[in-house]
């Protein structure tokens, strides 16, 4: 047996040995701690200092939420007597007890299901969409653009030709709302804010002034001032005896000031383009608009889908203001729930806090790993 022969084998045996890194990869975390962790004596004190206070909070934050916290029991005398214990954790009998509400809100118990058939057919809409192993793209664009939209009005609010009973907004709340207030943000706030900074770049000085006038004006004003003027000042426009819905107002100025946001993020990615795009389109013979929504703007938002999903996390986020104006969005209900006197405890206020931050990081967290797939899968494309 020659010598590379017994170095193989040697080397197959040592990546073997159980708890033991191969060399290349001991190789690599040696390096690292080096760089980042032994690089001097200040580095290492406040790797040290950082650890330190890491685990002072992820310990509390342990203790809290699965230590000490009480997990069984169907009323509040269970937390009650876990606190009378010393053991001041979450109450998490009162998230069991309230998750109906903090999903439904006051929708009525009994058309529930609705709600749930509507999660269900936006959940396959996405999904459809968003998977890269789902073909028929074009279908899914008919169908969550087109269809869905009717459908899930008729089944939250009612249709009595279709057998459903009509179910007032003033009845919504929590988790729905936050979806319906986000999932139409979304998805009308990506194309008006393309149209916004296209008008912005346009040669027309009209059409760019109109557009610049309406961005600056919707990225100069804060959000929970629009929402009030859309609420309260929307049905001074609007003929006598016409009064929009309380959540349609709303609506319409987050997505709106989400657009002028929007419009911004795309006017970057169109500025990063060389202008050798546009000429060298024309030079081909192509139009204006050939050029701009076959060429161009795929280019400018393949670039800007960071920026693109980081302003969708931003309006989810910003749903929560929606309460400023009356609307029971998640936030709003579990204050609500919070301030029910049958369960008044020391904690179930932080219990219901730690309960919104579970959902919000979540939602957040899954669409950033989202960008980043996207973002990764672009840049094999564009190595190949």
């Amino acid at each position: 047996m020659d010598n590379s022969t017994l170095k193989n084998a040697a080397f197959v045996q040592e990546r073997a040995l159980p708890g033991r890194l191969p060399p290349h990869r001991a190789g690599t975390v040696y390096a690292w701690l080096r760089q980042h962790v032994f690089e001097s004596p200040k580095t290492f004190a406040l790797t040290l200092v950082c650890a330190a206070i890491l685990y002072r909070v992820l310990r509390g934050l342990l203790d809290f939420l699965v230590l000490d916290a009480t997990w069984s029991g169907g009323s509040v005398q269970a937390c009650q007597a876990s606190i009378a214990n010393g053991r001041y954790g979450a109450c998490w009998p009162f998230i069991n007890a309230k998750l109906g509400y903090f999903v439904f809100g006051g929708y009525p118990p009994q058309e529930r299901w609705r709600v749930l058939l509507f999660f269900a057919l936006a959940a396959v809409g996405m999904v459809w969409l968003l998977s890269r192993r789902i073909p028929a793209k074009r279908i899914g664009a008919v169908y969550f653009f087109a269809v869905l939209p009717v459908v899930s009005y008729c089944l939250l609010a009612g249709a009595e030709t279709l057998g459903l009973a009509q179910v007032s907004t003033d009845l919504w709340g929590g988790v729905l709302v936050t979806l319906v207030v986000s999932l139409v943000g979304i998805v009308f706030s990506l194309p008006i804010g393309i149209a916004l900074a296209l008008g912005r770049r346009s040669e027309l000085p009209f059409v760019k002034l109109v557009c610049t006038l309406a961005i600056e004006l919707g990225r100069g004003v804060p959000l929970i001032t629009v929402l009030f003027m859309f609420n309260t000042m929307l049905p001074l426009f609007l003929p006598e005896g016409l009064r929009p819905d309380r959540l349609l107002r709303p609506l319409v100025g987050v997505t709106l000031f989400a657009s002028a946001y929007m419009a911004e993020v795309v006017r970057g990615g169109l500025q990063a383009l060389p202008k050798g795009q546009f000429e060298g389109a024309q030079s081909l013979g192509l139009g204006y608009w050939q050029t701009t929504f076959l060429i161009v703007l795929p280019q400018a938002l393949r670039i800007v889908v960071p920026g693109i999903v980081n302003t969708f996390i931003g309006l989810f986020k910003d749903t929560t203001l929606v309460a400023m104006v009356g609307i029971l969005d998640l936030l709003k209900v579990v204050e609500v729930a919070i301030n029910d006197p049958a369960w008044a405890t020391p904690v179930t206020r932080y219990t219901g806090y730690a309960f919104l931050a579970f959902f919000y990081c979540a939602c957040c967290y899954s669409m950033s790993r989202y960008s980043r797939s996207v973002e990764r899968a672009l840049a094999r494309s564009e190595k190949r």
